[in-house]
């Protein structure tokens, strides 16, 4: 090894890590240290806030917060927050946006908000025997014991909605499951489902043993392995679509509306059938959806986990949007698994996550699965639509610009020189640097 390695980092004072990390790894640069204190807010409370997110922080890590205006979803008008680092997202999506809103706008339809999670334990007994137990014994009693942790759920509409015995064994030998599944109303729930997961653990333990039905041999094969939800939601589902008629289209690419229509449902066809079409795809989708997440402080690696599962479900991996051309109309749709929350974890602490949700008109959960599902289909249209027309780069490029500038040291006089250069070609990296090379010899 290189380095030493370290006892007891967690402990030292926020200095003490960055003297450590600094001389350790980073040969005691000065600059590092400037980097990483360069981003601590000068409001020591509110960096204080931000340091108990996380453990070991040592500084923050900003990126881009932006609104993508004129979002008409179901009558309502909206302006969306947007916490990424890409370029073209928001630009793609408000340009989708703007498409929409004089031809209806987005409608979503809430298909079921049910969540799941899993006590998984291994047995060594017949199956029907523990069947027979499960019905008539410890169904009941897993309800039971957890109604002090249910009850202000409960109280607000939610709590455990159906327990199940899952018999896994063809997959694994004794592998059984209980599954339940969740109503968790306007927060997330994680918390709540694992605290009911592991009573529901405790609760099998303690009557499998007074149990007279089995026998000491088959007591003692009893081993839970764990207790925790799925991020796996296939049933807390919300759709969000988009139709015209065709000739409302009115595409501004050239092309005609019936020929826009057409490639546009053939380039959504490739992605349902073709799955290195479709992880591009879906990825495209994910960036409206995770820019939006990310704003309203909820999880988007279990809403990226989620998405692509459910992408998988049928054994192929395909396209989570949808397009129809029936008789003359284009219908453009997607049907989104996901598991957000309003209340809980973040979304009572980080500023900028109070004011997404107030920008948002202080949406339930079922309203954020509304708008993050119409972000993600807006994306999407965005760069179907692009692709199918002027091609990908043309746009993303254009976005792309400010970046390579930024990377040679470009003065705003030079930017100015680019947007007019580019106005009518398509940005490359080699275009850029052989034209800054170019203007900064002749000056």
């Amino acid at each position: 090894m290189t380095h030493k390695p370290v006892e007891g980092f967690s402990k030292l004072p926020k200095q003490g890590k960055i003297d450590w990390i600094v001389n350790e790894y980073l040969h005691g640069k000065e600059e590092y240290q400037k980097i990483l204190k360069q981003y601590w807010n000068e409001d020591a409370q509110l960096q204080k806030l931000h340091e108990e997110f996380s453990e070991n922080t040592i500084s923050n890590f900003y990126m881009p917060y932006g609104i993508a205006p004129n979002f008409l979803i179901d009558g309502k008008l909206l302006a969306l927050p947007m916490a990424v680092e890409e370029s073209s997202v928001v630009a793609a999506a408000s340009k989708s946006a703007k498409f929409w809103i004089d031809k209806g706008g987005f409608k979503t339809t809430i298909i079921n908000t049910k969540k799941l999670g899993h006590t998984h334990f291994i047995f060594n007994v017949e199956s029907h025997k523990l069947q027979h137990f499960f019905n008539f014994k410890l169904k009941q009693k897993l309800f039971e014991a957890t109604e002090d942790i249910t009850k202000n759920m409960r109280n607000r509409g939610g709590g455990i909605l159906n327990i199940r015995l899952i018999d896994k064994t063809a997959d694994m030998p004794n592998y059984y499951q209980i599954k339940a599944s969740f109503d968790t109303v306007d927060s997330m729930g994680a918390n709540f489902i694992n605290s009911c997961l592991e009573q529901f653990g405790k609760t099998l333990k303690d009557e499998v043993a007074k149990d007279e039905t089995f026998t000491a041999e088959e007591k003692d094969s009893l081993q839970i392995v764990m207790n925790i939800l799925s991020n796996f939601t296939p049933d807390c589902i919300v759709r969000a679509e988009v139709s015209c008629k065709i000739d409302d289209l009115n595409d501004d690419s050239g092309i005609s509306n019936e020929e826009f229509a057409t490639k546009f449902k053939r380039a959504v066809t490739i992605a349902e059938i073709e799955p290195f079409r479709a992880t591009t795809h879906n990825k495209g989708i994910m960036n409206g959806v995770d820019a939006v997440v990310i704003a309203t402080g909820n999880d988007f690696r279990a809403t990226e986990a989620c998405a692509h599962a459910y992408a998988a479900k049928d054994g192929r991996y395909r396209s989570l949007t949808h397009c129809t051309i029936d008789d003359g109309v284009f219908r453009f749709w997607i049907d989104l698994p996901i598991s957000v929350g309003v209340v809980g974890g973040l979304t009572n602490l980080h500023p900028l996550v109070k004011f997404s949700l107030a920008l948002l008109g202080k949406p339930s959960a079922q309203e954020l699965m509304s708008i993050l599902a119409v972000s993600g289909l807006a994306q999407n249209f965005a760069a179907l639509r692009s692709l199918v027309t002027t091609g990908i780069q043309k746009g993303h490029m254009k976005m792309h610009l400010f970046n390579i500038l930024n990377q040679f040291n470009a003065t705003e006089e030079e930017k100015q020189h680019f947007v007019t250069y580019f106005k009518d070609k398509t940005v490359s990296h080699h275009e850029v640097i052989a034209e800054l090379e170019r203007i900064r010899k002749n000056n």
